[in-house]
């Protein structure tokens, strides 16, 4: 009796995962499954442990940001900025290995095993505003939208590099992913107007 109780939760875990790609101990709980199943299929083979509290199926295609689909499970409060960020939106040619997230000043620094984290303290309209969230993995991971990543990468540009910013604006400007009313806004929101004018000037010329 208890075998085929164990199979009927193995089997509806196991469709989760196909619906889900990113599984996490939560979503068995929500759906009143007992989350000892997880570590049954991961001994099994039937599940891989991608990083700590979260799962997928074996062999899975996942998308190239599954690690900020991750990084989004376990860290709620975070948004996914500038160096990240811009690779979501396909501007640059910066390819981070840290994952870049925007937190409030005052909570406490994840520590996660993997993926690596940079975390960036930001409040707020700078930490609210210009938030997009974009599916990934099944997962609605927050990040900020291009204009406000480009504005981001001018007031952080003693973190990344001014070349970096202008880069990012260029690019971003030429994939017509940016406007200027846009850039003019979120510019004014991270104090930064003054910094990105001859900036804005020139690729509006």
């Amino acid at each position: 009796m208890t075998e085929g109780f164990n199979t009927t939760h193995e089997q509806a875990v196991l469709a989760l995962a196909a619906h889900q790609p990113l599984l996490r101990a939560r979503d068995l709980t929500e759906h009143a499954l007992p989350t000892v199943v997880l570590s049954r299929l991961v001994a099994a083979g039937k599940l891989d442990r991608v990083a700590r509290g979260v799962y997928s199926l074996p062999g899975r295609a996942l998308s190239e940001h599954r690690s900020l689909a991750e990084v989004a499970l376990r860290v709620p409060r975070g948004v996914v900025c500038l160096l990240s960020a811009l690779r979501v939106h396909g501007i640059g040619t910066q390819a981070p290995f840290e994952v870049w997230l925007a937190m409030p000043h005052h909570s406490p620094t994840p520590r996660l095993d993997q993926p690596a984290l940079r975390v960036v303290r930001m409040s707020g309209a700078a930490l609210s505003e210009g938030i997009e969230p974009v599916l990934i993995d099944g997962v609605n991971v927050p990040v900020f939208n291009a204009a406000k990543t480009v504005a981001d990468c001018f007031k952080y540009r003693n973190k990344i590099g001014l070349d970096v910013a202008l880069e990012a604006l260029r690019d971003g400007w030429a994939q017509r992913k940016l406007s200027m009313d846009g850039l003019w806004h979120y510019a004014e929101i991270d104090r930064v107007a003054n910094v990105m004018r001859p900036y804005l000037e020139s690729v509006s010329a």
